[in-house]
């Protein structure tokens, strides 16, 4: 049985009298043991289906008008106050891109990972606990840093506290949205090698967020590719990575530099994600496809199952 499985989501939010649908029959799994990266630019629905997992989007102004979120078998969807405080940070924990913003600045860094123990295995809010959290992520002299406060440490320090604050509770799922974008490249590999091996030694699945698919080769085991609120190509990284299908996938990939060749301009992708409630006709990717045929404008486009495990949602992905 998958650890999650998101069938046919759709999310809407009230504004100005209308209801503008930010997540349009999104379907998604992740299998124990599992990484998934969800990959798309900005606008895109990514961050606002993760933060469905736990129910964590504020309902007015959201709706969730459709669909299961099952969990272990049991749908968030349908769950009561008290059965979602026990899984926020219990079994889903989430990493967040700013972790200047997500700290407290007005509390030491123990005391915050001290606080999520205290929720969740409340017989081991013990300092030795967090000392041991803190080496797990690899925070160098913890016995020391415990005292700190966020303000007394850089970016990649604090983003490796809160990789352990979400570690604290032993979650099944992390889920780390967008968790290196504040921070430079030598750090994002360092965060990203840290996770590689957080998963290789507790077993958990995670869900990693990004606009940049440069970074998940080695560390997904599954891609699923988001634009306007939609899934528009979902694979196994390698084969995803190795031939994409869908035109917005292509197009992903040749914004990326390459370390290898000549010096060469980067392709960009023409035009802005369209806003929710401003949603084109027909292929919602279309206005900036630079395949588009006359009919992609006019016929909506289904996710369909090409291949063994291949879903793309594109009529001429063979074509192209």
């Amino acid at each position: 049985m998958p650890l999650l499985e998101i069938k046919n989501l759709k999310m809407e939010f009230t504004a100005n009298g209308r209801s503008l649908r930010a997540v349009d029959d999104v379907s998604l799994t992740i299998e124990p043991g599992e990484t998934l990266c969800l990959v798309g630019e900005s606008g895109c629905g990514k961050s606002v289906t993760a933060l469905s997992i736990a129910r964590l989007v504020p309902s007015p102004p959201a709706q969730y008008v459709g669909g299961e979120i099952l969990l272990n078998g049991k749908d968030v969807l349908k769950m009561s106050k008290t059965e979602l405080r026990g899984i926020r940070g219990g079994t889903v924990s989430y990493v967040f891109q700013d972790p200047g913003a997500s700290l407290n600045p007005v509390f030491r860094i123990g005391n915050q990972i001290k606080e999520s123990l205290k929720l969740h295995r409340p017989e081991k809010a013990t300092d030795e606990e967090v000392i041991r959290l803190l080496k797990l992520v690899g925070i160098p002299a913890p016995e020391s840093r415990i005292k700190d406060y966020p303000h007394q440490m850089s970016g990649g320090m604090q983003q490796r506290v809160m990789i352990a604050m979400a570690l604290a509770s032993e979650p099944k799922l992390l889920v780390a949205d967008e968790p290196t974008t504040a921070l430079d490249v030598t750090i994002q590999a360092q965060i990203l090698e840290l996770l590689i091996e957080l998963k290789k030694r507790l077993g958990m699945s995670i869900l990693l967020i990004t606009h940049n698919l440069g970074i998940v080769g080695d560390l997904a085991d599954r891609v699923a590719v988001m634009y306007s609120g939609q899934v528009v190509e979902m694979a196994p990284s390698h084969d995803l990575l190795r031939r994409p299908l869908h035109p917005y996938t292509k197009a992903l990939m040749n914004s990326v530099p390459r370390l290898k060749g000549g010096l060469e301009r980067l392709s960009a992708i023409p035009g802005n994600v369209p806003t929710m409630g401003n949603y084109p006709a027909g292929c919602r990717f279309a206005p900036r496809c630079p395949s588009a045929r006359p009919d992609c404008t006019t016929n909506a486009q289904k996710l369909v199952e090409v291949e063994p495990n291949r879903w793309v949602r594109c009529q001429y992905h063979a074509v192209l």
